[in-house]
């Protein structure tokens, strides 16, 4: 009878059609709409009565479940019923959605485990379990243990059958199959169930992922491509309305059932558009601890599906994954990628995996989505760290080549004016690290192989940096012919600063190195450098400055001489040259200063020893250079942690040679690659390559002056030095326009036979190539005499280049000046001098700091100096500024910011011999004996006020320190 009947049971059953009729239900298996309405309106109202109903429920699936696995239809027409009454009370009771669902997960998990392979079912489970994603707030998940473990069991299901491979279905039944899988697990997508939880989020994400990327990975790149416009082009899902930020009232639950109608067409491709649109709602909603979480089940996922070698696709993944995450947190992407190659084992073959994963990182860093809060420093200094891993594991390692594009890529994203320059410091502080230590200073066994390897791979991806920031990756460097004059394709605009010259200081021994492979690879990328980054000034600019009054005519030679970084960094380039081109040992290095230090007075004092030390890994074996290095021989002693020093050395104790002779090292391919840094400091910076380098010039003419009765050796490499310098004398005499120049440097060159000088290789800037070899000088004994050079007359020269008006315009000095100035005595010691960042006090503001940073270098040796109170406007006033104005000599009351009144800069002309030791001003006699002119009682008074002495002003920047004291004081003053 009713009366015996709880209400709820009799409401629930009322719901079914009669048991005879079950079958006759179909195809949609509803429950009767009235009875349903009587029941939501009974739970509505009814709150405690949840629990009761959904108990009811439970049996109902369990019991039906199990009849329906044995093959009763009825049964199955039942639970179908059973799950339509959950999802509308899912929908009806999303306010207390939360009382109901330990129950409903409980029976769609009962539900799936007894008939996952009845599409039917499955379909109407996924309706049910879409619709309680949809309402649920998900704060349930990880409170109840027995919830959260259905839940998951759940999204497993649904995962498996999204990759169902069922051969009992043909093709259009499994996809339709995957489709409605794929509708469950975008209902979780979209649902708070899955981010609500921090610590159930990687749970559920490794499952989602086995899903969605297998469909991904196994489609080429054009149909993802296709695919992934197609759901820009149509943003509505048809399985299920965004929802996450709408009103719990404004949710609308998707019906999964018309996806298993046999009539429709499901096809591949709607399989492949539901799987990228549910990634990239997947990774749109997830905070920055969560894509990281993504992207590590991302390659969970890859390594138990062995997809590691589809790369193109896992390229493609990547930066769509970038692109569909939060602008702010998609710098998790890269970083995770590189933690991911840091995590894997340095084994001496690499994997697909290594390779894959560094061709995702490059990826990301080429591709134009921009990365917000990525820490390039960090980046590039994990880079490093797994280059040098690798090149003591294997110095041939086939990873070190796509490393080495990963470093360069990563100059794409510059996101501050100096982020380039800092990047391009790491690592210029990481080579001078491996000069002296080795790849790794715990592999004391490190082989030379290994070193050199190393260098090369940073140099590459120093250069590749550089050229990536302004779009020029990749780019061929001109192949420059002897004597030609080329230059590579100038850089598109770019709001970043140049590199600084001066970023090469602590690695330019390099130039001078043991291995000819190292010595190559840095000259090409200092040609490189010079062609397309260094900071240029423009010489009519300088010119018009000192024609027109706006910079005098010393200000204006001081700024290119050694004004600035690029000015500095010529000199030391020409002293290494130097010594390349003459010393009789390499493979040494120029101790460096820890810190230069300056005298009150401005004098620069040098602290430790400056010197370059022979090398034994380099000696000379019957007249022949020997490239063989020897770990223990080399003199090196550049400290790492003097990477931003201002110069290179200030002495040598050993003498560089005067002269070429036998026992010089440099081989031909030596000369030739310091004919193309000579050329492309003449052809990029040419006033300054004129004033700094055309005086090594004739120090290299002196040092080819050998005796007649020389041995062959001695004379082979003067003669391939009188080639060098008639070819760099063309290039000046092309560059400055000077026809009597380049006609007598032509003729030199036409009238001593064919070049000794080697072709060098194609070189490709931030590519790490094969080692190069180096090109000795021939056997005389099989190839013949020497051919005759008449000398490269010097003197001659430097009359035809100082007779030329292009160069006395922009140097503004007449003939004789300029020829006097490029005649100047020029050392290596000079040189390195000359690089250093001297107290200047003619020099010009280049460098655009602060004019009180460059008045005095003895303020910057005070201890914890800082930089905000030496640019202050207003400097505090005490009793000596008092004493001063007294006796009239406030305007010098700081000998540290002013410079004596018998010294002016206007008074002084700077000396056109511009030798390191002439440097100093000589006062003039005019204003020797000038007397201190007596101040006014105003500026006492003015001093007075400042002091806080005096009648109080409001405008006073000073605060008395005793308030009470001065307000006694005003009111004794009185009216």
């Amino acid at each position: 009878m009713h009366f015996l009947t709880p209400n709820h049971v009799f409401l629930i059953g009322a719901c079914y059609p009669p048991s005879s009729a079950l079958l006759a239900a179909g195809p949609d298996y509803r429950p009767n709409s009235q009875e349903l309405s009587r029941l939501t309106y009974y739970v509505a109202n009814h709150p405690g009565k949840i629990h009761k109903v959904g108990s009811e429920l439970e049996k109902r699936v369990k019991a039906d479940c199990s009849k329906a696995a044995a093959g009763n239809s009825r049964a199955r027409a039942s639970l179908r019923i059973t799950l339509a009454i959950l999802r509308t009370l899912a929908v009806e009771c999303r306010r207390d959605i939360s009382l109901l669902s330990p129950t409903l997960v409980s029976c769609l998990r009962i539900t799936l485990d007894t008939m996952s392979s009845d599409l039917d079912v499955c379909a109407r489970a996924a309706s049910v379990f879409t619709a309680w994603c949809t309402f649920t707030d998900g704060h349930v998940i990880g409170v109840d243990a027995g919830l959260t473990q259905n839940y998951l069991a759940i999204i497993k299901h649904f995962s498996a059958q999204c990759n169902t491979e069922r051969k009992s279905l043909d093709h259009g039944l499994r996809n339709r199959s995957r489709l409605v899988g794929l509708a469950a697990v975008t209902g979780v997508v979209n649902s708070e169930a899955l981010y609500a939880s921090s610590t159930q989020f990687k749970p559920q994400v490794s499952s989602l992922t086995d899903a969605l990327l297998l469909h991904v990975i196994f489609a080429d790149v054009k149909s993802l491509d296709d695919c992934a416009q197609a759901t820009k082009e149509n943003t509505n899902s048809l399985y299920l309305a965004e929802f996450r930020t709408r009103p719990l009232s404004e949710r609308r639950a998707a019906s999964v059932h018309a996806h298993i109608n046999e009539d429709a067409s499901s096809s591949s491709t709607e399989v492949l558009v539901t799987s990228i649109r549910a990634l990239s709602q997947l990774f749109k909603h997830s905070n920055a601890s969560q894509v990281a979480s993504l992207v590590q089940a991302t390659f969970e996922s890859l390594e138990t599906m062995q997809l590691w070698n589809k790369i193109d696709q896992c390229r493609w993944f990547v930066q769509r994954a970038c692109e569909w995450t939060q602008y702010q947190y998609r710098y998790a992407i890269p970083s995770r990628l590189v933690e991911r190659l840091l995590d894997m084992p340095d084994a001496s073959v690499s994997t697909i995996q290594h390779k894959t994963v560094i061709g995702m990182l490059t990826t990301v860093f080429t591709s134009p989505i921009p990365l917000v809060n990525l820490s390039t420093s960090d980046i590039v200094s994990n880079l490093i760290t797994l280059v040098l891993r690798r090149v003591v594991v294997n110095p041939k390692d086939d990873l070190l080549s796509p490393l080495v594009e990963s470093i360069a890529s990563l100059g794409a994203h510059v996101y501050y004016s100096d982020q380039i320059q800092d990047l391009a410091s790491e690592l210029v502080s990481r080579l001078a690290t491996i000069d002296t230590q080795g790849p790794l200073s715990q592999q004391k066994d490190a082989t030379s192989e290994g070193r050199s390897q190393a260098i090369r791979c940073l140099l590459a991806g120093l250069l590749g940096l550089m050229l990536a920031a302004d779009g020029q990756r990749g780019c061929r460097h001109p192949s420059l012919g002897i004597g030609t004059s080329s230059s590579a394709t100038p850089p598109r605009t770019s709001q970043r600063k140049r590199v600084s010259g001066e970023i090469w200081y602590d690695i330019l021994g390099l130039l001078c190195d043991s291995d000819f492979a190292v010595r190559s690879d840095f000259a090409e990328s200092l040609v490189t450098y010079l062609r397309c980054e260094i900071p240029k000034v423009n010489v009519d600019d300088v010119r018009s400055r000192a024609v027109t009054g706006g910079g005098s005519h010393a200000n204006s030679i001081s700024l290119l001489l050694f004004g600035d970084s690029t000015t500095r960094s010529l000199h030391a380039i020409h002293a290494y040259l130097f010594v390349l081109l003459t010393s009789s040992s390499l493979g040494f290095s120029f101790r460096i200063p820890a810190s230069p230090s300056y005298a009150p007075s401005g004098d620069l004092t040098t602290i430790g020893t400056n010197s370059i030390g022979g090398a034994e890994g380099d000696l000379p074996q019957n007249g022949e250079a020997n490239d063989a290095p020897s770990s223990t021989s080399r003199c090196r002693s550049v400290d790492p942690v003097t990477r931003s020093r201002k110069s290179s050395s200030g002495h040598l104790l050993d003498p560089v040679p005067a002269k070429v002779t036998s026992s010089s090292l440099a081989s031909l391919s030596d000369y030739a690659l310091a004919l193309r840094i000579l050329t492309a400091i003449h052809e990029e910076v040419p006033l300054r390559g004129l004033l700094t380098g055309v005086p090594m010039l004739v120090a290299l003419e002196s040092a080819t002056k050998v005796e007649e009765i020389a041995d062959v050796a001695t004379r082979q490499r003067a003669a391939a030095l009188k080639e060098v310098l008639a070819h760099i004398w063309l290039v000046i005499g092309r560059v400055w326009k000077c026809p009597e120049l380049i006609s007598r440097a032509g003729s030199e060159l036409s009238n001593n036979g064919p070049t000794v000088l080697p072709q060098i290789a194609l070189f490709t800037p931030g590519v790490l190539r094969p080692p190069q070899a180096k090109i000795p000088f021939p056997d005389l004994t099989e190839t013949g005499s020497l051919p005759e050079w008449s000398g490269v007359k010097s003197e001659e020269f430097l009359m035809l280049l100082a007779s030329s008006k292009k160069a006395q315009e922009a140097t503004t000095l007449d003939q004789q000046g300029l020829f006097r100035r490029l005649n100047a005595k020029w050392s290596v010691d000079g040189a390195l001098r000359d690089s250093l960042e001297r107290p200047n006090p003619n020099r010009s503001l280049a460098d655009g700091a602060s004019p009180l940073l460059k008045l005095s270098p003895a303020l910057m040796a005070i201890e914890n100096l800082s930089l905000q109170s030496l640019t202050r406007s207003v400097r505090g006033v005490g009793v000596t500024d008092l004493r001063e104005a007294l006796e009239g000599r406030a305007g010098a009351s700081n000998p540290a910011l002013h410079r004596p009144p018998s010294v002016s800069t206007l008074d002084h002309s700077l000396s056109l011999d511009f030798h390191p030791t002439r440097h100093a001003l000589a006062p003039t006699k005019s204003r020797t004996k000038q007397r201190a002119v007596t101040t006014g009682s105003g500026e006492v008074k003015d001093v007075l006020n400042r002091l806080g002495i005096g009648k109080y002003s409001g405008n006073s920047l000073l605060k008395a320190s005793f308030p009470s004291m001065q307000k006694s004081d005003h009111k004794s003053q009185g009216p």
